[in-house]
């Protein structure tokens, strides 16, 4: 591990710890926090011109709020986050707006999540509280490089991008991301590639040609899965790649991305039969100490197998995060709720009565409803938690699945009942 590599983790480390002791220190202050949360929400709101049409009100109590203004779905906002895209301005929320991320992976159904400065400060709270612990949990995994995953845009979609990176670093304020890039296995102008399947050949390029690999982050499991699955299908190209450091045929869409070079890898790539093994990943990556992917509901059985294939290492859980923002996170062996970043509702999965989160009952099964610095009122998810002991007062949280509906013999079911189903079933494959 470089110089550069170890400077960064031990000045990231000294900047994330005051967001772990901030959520420690007020863990018996749920409803003061959520209050304030949703009061400064309520100031920015006002100030914007949607929030002006709306009647929103800066000095709204939360029961004034709940009262006010309906739950909310992304179709809400299309219209507005249309004409702010065009315009170029902020009107949903009196927030300078850094970027748009799409929540979609097609052209149909894409969501542009406005990312504003207020947003990305709510994100930035949850995320130094998660990384710090981390560091307590997992420290080995600060004498190597990290790979925290890039959700690349796809190809059709990158002229509507104006260049943005859906980078999991950008969530961090600009000092920690500067940090954190010096620990990165793999740079972010991957994401710059001319198309999506050369981002991802570019991405196991790097992830291979990097024996100091400690921690990989990545959203679905399945998604870790297919990055191994493709180092094994593209394994000659790789190689000749990693042994000559150029990109061959690849090198005039990679953007100036330099190719990495690695002999050693290369060896390993060319004697690789190409079977998904636990023993070749763990020569080609003999430092890793923690994969985090999601591992439960429909997640649960390719989490198991993402493990199989990388017993060397430690695994954790990831809580519950959207594009639209973020509802639990891991910390020390639980879920708890983020409760510095937005301000939260629960819908009861049963009857749909709304709680604040200093109403919930351990055992509720409720689905989450977020008010975020993006302009987001009321924004309900698809997600259905079930309440668990909490952290001081504030609830932790099983994930259960979606919650969509889905037709199945021309009876509607949910998917959680669906997944209680799945979860009784061997996976075979």
């Amino acid at each position: 591990m470089g110089l550069g590599t170890r400077l960064g983790h031990q000045l990231l480390k000294l900047l994330v710890a005051p967001g772990q002791r901030r959520f420690e220190r007020h863990l018996g202050e749920l409803e003061t926090i959520q209050r304030a949360r949703l009061a400064r929400w309520l100031a920015a709101a006002a100030r914007a011109p949607e929030g002006q049409r709306k009647g929103i009100q800066a000095d709204w109590r939360w029961e004034d709020f709940s009262r006010a203004l309906p739950v909310s779905s992304y179709k809400d906002y299309a219209e507005v986050i249309s004409q702010q895209r065009a315009q170029k301005s902020a009107l949903l929320i009196d927030s300078p707006i850094e970027r748009y991320q799409p929540t979609s992976g097609s052209t149909s159904a894409v969501k542009w999540v406005p990312y504003t400065k207020m947003f990305l400060a709510e994100l930035d709270e949850v995320i130094m509280a998660w990384v710090s612990d981390l560091y307590q949990q997992y420290p080995k995994q600060a004498q190597g490089t990290h790979y925290w995953s890039l959700s690349w845009i796809p190809t059709e979609l990158r002229s509507q991008t104006a260049g943005d990176i859906n980078d999991d670093m950008k969530m961090l304020s600009f000092g920690k991301r500067l940090l954190a890039y010096l620990t990165q296995a793999a740079p972010q102008d991957i994401a710059l590639a001319e198309t999506s399947d050369d981002s991802l050949f570019a991405t196991i390029a790097y992830l291979a040609a990097d024996p100091a690999l400690g921690f990989i982050s990545v959203w679905s499991p399945t998604f870790g899965l297919g990055l191994m699955e493709q180092m094994s299908i593209g394994r000659a190209e790789l190689a000749e790649c990693l042994k000559r450091g150029n990109w061959g045929s690849r090198t005039a869409r990679m953007a100036g991305l330099p190719c990495p070079r690695n002999e050693r890898a290369a060896e390993l790539l060319g004697r690789w039969d190409g079977q998904l093994q636990a023993a070749f990943f763990e020569k080609l990556w003999p430092q890793l100490a923690i994969v985090s992917a999601w591992d439960t509901a429909a997640a649960t059985p390719w989490a198991a197998k993402l493990k199989a294939l990388l017993p060397h290492a430690g695994f954790q859980g990831k809580g519950l995060w959207a594009t639209e923002g973020v509802v639990t996170f891991p910390y020390q062996g639980r879920f708890p709720l983020a409760y510095h970043s937005h301000a939260y509702e629960f819908a009861d999965a049963n009857d749909g009565k709304v709680y604040a989160p200093w109403q919930l009952k351990t055992g509720q099964e409720v689905i989450p409803i977020m008010t975020t610095g993006s302009g987001f009122a009321r924004y309900q998810m698809s997600d259905v938690i079930r309440v668990e002991r909490p952290l001081g007062q504030v609830p932790c949280f099983t994930f259960l699945g979606r919650n969509d509906g889905v037709d199945l013999v021309g009876e509607k079911t949910s998917a959680t009942t669906a997944q209680q189903v799945q979860d009784g079933l061997q996976l075979h494959g």
